[in-house]
């Protein structure tokens, strides 16, 4: 079994280590944080990295610690923003507070019985303004504040920042004292966007504790071509939630992953050992047609989120595309899987005694007359819910509509429309 370092090395995952840390993390041990942002109701890919690191560390007897920021959520990180965030209710902050604690717990409670989940309103919300200035703020000088980066690059923008968000490494720098505090935590991870926050808290726990703490930073990950990471080719995010983002969407946003970034993915975000992943990148090299290295990746993340039943789910899914059956599919698995696909509606009334199957064609702009339709239909190319149409005088029915809602057209092997029942 590799040392942590050398772990963390191979798999990508260090993007910068503070001073003295390489010594502690080989040496010592203690628990170790990563802070997420309450800002929506769902966490999204790009937050695995530091979930799935915090787990890899309590694999070496470092105790996780996952902070919520409800408290700090009511302020905004201005960290790689462009400008200042809009300010969300508390309602809506212990809402989604909630919600994140629920995911964290999912995907960590699956690996290690060991780790922490903890809301920082629990001490940032108590704590009075004089208080905070003359226990945190007296400790940092306006000048140190400005050469921090995320502040730096706000200032040269309109509207600069406010005084608001300028305080905020200040209250990420409270968090780190208070877990060290707390739990004896003395290592603080996240992206490389958090540099400035995490050393804030180092300095703080430095001056007032008189003890050495560090920091480690992520990469922030982009693909080899260029795009940020965690969105679809459509520009949306894909979430954890599976009612924002499905099974099978989250399935194919990692079975899709460009050939160049897959092996890459599976170092950062599985558990799979080092001799699996280099037979894996064998496998891409010799045979990419094969596609071993992208099914493996989408399977270990779909079912690390949604479970083994999401998985199955999510490859009955995507099977579908290539003809499989539709049976155990419900009609909103169905739209969500033909989303693209053009569709067409036809009325509940109408549809009551029947469609003539060529008729039926037409109306949906699957064929683009009744003589064509007839011709496709002799050929064997037509095919309703994924079963081929044998005979001419068929007729289209209510029965065949999915859940009373959805019928599944095909011509050839990847001509699709749907066709809704309104």
């Amino acid at each position: 079994m590799k040392d942590l370092l050398s772990e963390l090395r191979w798999r990508g995952v260090i993007y910068d280590l503070t001073e003295g840390a390489e010594d502690f993390l080989r040496e010592g041990r203690s628990p170790v944080y990563a802070g997420f942002d309450p800002t929506g109701p769902s966490l999204h890919v790009g937050h695995l990295l530091p979930i799935i690191t915090l787990i890899r560390f309590s694999r070496y007897g470092f105790k996780p610690i996952f902070v919520i920021g409800g408290g700090t959520g009511l302020i905004g990180d201005p960290s790689g923003k462009e400008k200042e965030r809009p300010l969300l209710s508390e309602e809506e902050i212990e809402k989604n507070v909630e919600s994140i604690k629920g995911q964290i717990t999912g995907i960590a409670g699956n690996f290690t019985e060991d780790y922490i989940v903890v809301n920082n309103a629990e001490w940032l919300k108590p704590l009075g303004f004089i208080e905070f200035l003359r226990d945190v703020g007296k400790h940092f000088t306006v000048n140190y504040m400005l050469q921090k980066e995320s502040v730096r690059n706000r200032l040269g923008r309109e509207g600069g920042i406010s005084f608001t968000e300028f305080t905020y490494m200040l209250l990420q720098a409270y968090d780190f004292l208070q877990l060290y505090d707390r739990y004896g935590c003395r290592v603080q991870i996240g992206g490389s966007d958090q540099w400035g926050n995490i050393t804030a808290g180092i300095e703080l726990i430095r001056k007032v504790r008189g003890e050495r703490a560090y920091g480690l930073v992520l990469p922030l990950l982009t693909t080899s071509s260029g795009k940020k990471f965690g969105k679809t080719e459509a520009g949306t995010s894909v979430w954890l939630d599976p009612r924002k983002t499905s099974p099978y969407r989250f399935y194919q946003f990692w079975i899709n992953t460009e050939d160049r970034d897959v092996i890459r993915y599976l170092k950062l975000f599985t558990f799979l050992p080092e001799e699996e992943i280099k037979a894996l990148e064998e496998s891409l090299k010799e045979h990419p047609e094969r596609r071993e290295a992208h099914r493996r990746l989408a399977e270990e993340m779909t079912r690390m989120i949604h479970g083994e039943e999401g998985l199955q789910r999510a490859v009955k899914a995507t099977r579908v595309l290539f003809g499989g059956s539709l049976e155990g599919l419900s009609a909103d698995e169905l739209l969500d899987i033909f989303s693209e696909v053009p569709s067409a509606e036809v009325s509940e009334e109408k549809f009551r005694e029947g469609i003539p199957v060529v008729d039926f064609l037409v109306m949906s702009g699957l064929a683009p007359s009744k003589g064509e339709a007839k011709r496709l239909i002799k050929g064997g190319g037509v095919y309703i819910n994924n079963v081929r149409v044998e005979n001419l005088g068929r007729r289209v029915t209510p029965e065949d509509a999915i859940g009373g809602k959805v019928i599944v057209l095909r011509r050839g092997k990847k001509h699709y429309r749907i066709v809704k029942v309104t």
